[in-house]
């Protein structure tokens, strides 16, 4: 009982903790910690897979006890590296025109034609250049997460002609950031055409959105 007992703040910390929330000092939105909610999330899984393994004198409920703890620390690695790159992109890229988003353990930088690319071209403009020189900068400082880099375009024109256009671009950004000193082995380059719009392409504001390139960064591992 006393060994319960000792063990029970670790599995009620790990879970209180997903309910934690900060403010973006860059774009002064709240957002979840990511650290705390893969710490609560690796916390519950943790109590599932503990709760249903082993046997002996070890008790169901600290089994779980024990997993819950475990899991809070892979969980809340993954977040805390994946948070510290997030907060450095997100410095970097003010005043850029280029978006962080955060999807879970994934940081997604979204890329704007307006920013990266001339109408019709594939050719990187100087703006996006200097940008993915500081994007260059993060992702060598942690070499733990790869690199998908998605290029999209609108419905003008044909869909073969929008599926090489998209190519082009993603790989003019792959290719950049190589060149900047990120190991290729981290990158993956790929095109959509207008396969994957995000805004009606009835309109020209909703056009524009739909030319874009995604980097999209997820860790390698489970636990960092």
């Amino acid at each position: 009982m006393r060994k319960t007992l000792r063990l029970a703040p670790s599995l009620a910390a790990a879970l209180l903790v997903v309910g934690c929330a900060t403010n973006d000092p860059y774009g002064g939105q709240t957002q979840r910690s990511s650290t705390v909610t893969g710490a609560g999330i690796g916390a519950a899984v943790g109590a599932a897979a503990g709760a249903l393994s082993g046997s002996g004198s070890t008790s169901r409920r600290d089994r779980a006890l024990i997993g819950a703890a475990v899991g809070a620390a892979a969980g809340g690695g993954i977040g805390a590296y994946m948070d510290r790159q997030e907060a450095q992109l997100r410095e970097s890229m003010q005043g850029t025109g280029i978006e962080v988003d955060r999807q879970g353990d994934d940081i997604v930088l979204n890329m704007p034609s307006s920013v990266t690319f001339g109408f019709d071209s594939s050719e990187l403009t100087s703006s996006a250049r200097t940008a993915l020189n500081d994007v260059s900068n993060v992702l060598r400082e942690y070499p733990e997460t790869r690199i998908n880099i998605a290029g999209h375009t609108d419905s003008t024109g044909s869909a073969d002609y929008n599926q090489r256009l998209s190519e082009r671009r993603a790989e003019s950004v792959g290719n950049y950031l190589g060149q900047s000193g990120v190991d290729r082995s981290r990158l993956s380059m790929r095109g959509y055409g207008l396969t994957q719009p995000v805004a009606s392409n009835d309109t020209e504001s909703g056009r524009a959105q739909n030319r874009r390139v995604e980097i999209t960064l997820t860790p390698m591992q489970q636990q960092i």
